[in-house]
């Protein structure tokens, strides 16, 4: 299930946005501080062409969907990325239900919710498993580019799913 984010999950999305296993598939790797996430959070919190909602699984928030560059114009697009409490969920042993639900919801609410044409992201090329598991939902790659974040360099792969393309259950 997706809920709106509040002012209440800050501290949440950022120590879970911190958790190492987060950071090492993100293209910002370094660790966020108060000060750059609070800077964060007044910007989306009312910027129209964003959202930012929190993900409860079996009733517990355990992680953040965000969509940003959303465009109501046809054909009506935006992007959208995702972390999970990557720590809480493998302590409970939930990690890879928790993986598909999220997706599953993000791609809901995107086409149901947000009316989207067409659901654009990134992946980090090393990142096998969110790759694979982008495919089972339809996701096409397009062409890697290099880029330099936090310096390092890294391989990002722009991805995309159209609504004609969608998976239903």
């Amino acid at each position: 299930m997706l809920r709106e984010a509040t002012g209440d999950d800050v501290n949440l999305m950022l120590s879970w946005r911190n958790q190492e296993t987060n950071r090492q598939v993100s293209k910002t790797s370094h660790e966020i501080t108060a000060e750059e996430h609070a800077r964060w959070w007044s910007a989306v919190r009312g910027d129209p062409s964003r959202r930012v909602l929190m993900y409860l699984h079996d009733g517990v928030p355990c992680g953040v969907v965000t969509f940003f560059d959303l465009r109501r114009d046809e054909p009506r697009s935006g992007s959208w990325g995702f972390y999970l409490d990557a720590d809480g969920l493998a302590a409970r042993g939930e990690t890879l239900p928790a993986w598909l639900a999220v997706v599953r919801a993000a791609v809901d609410h995107a086409f149901d919710d947000l009316g989207l044409d067409r659901l654009d992201g990134e992946v980090l090329a090393h990142n096998t498993v969110v790759r694979q598991m982008n495919r089972r939902f339809r996701f096409v790659e397009g062409t890697p580019r290099t880029e330099v974040s936090d310096g390092r360099e890294i391989t990002v792969i722009p991805i995309s799913l159209d609504r004609s393309n969608r998976r239903r259950r």
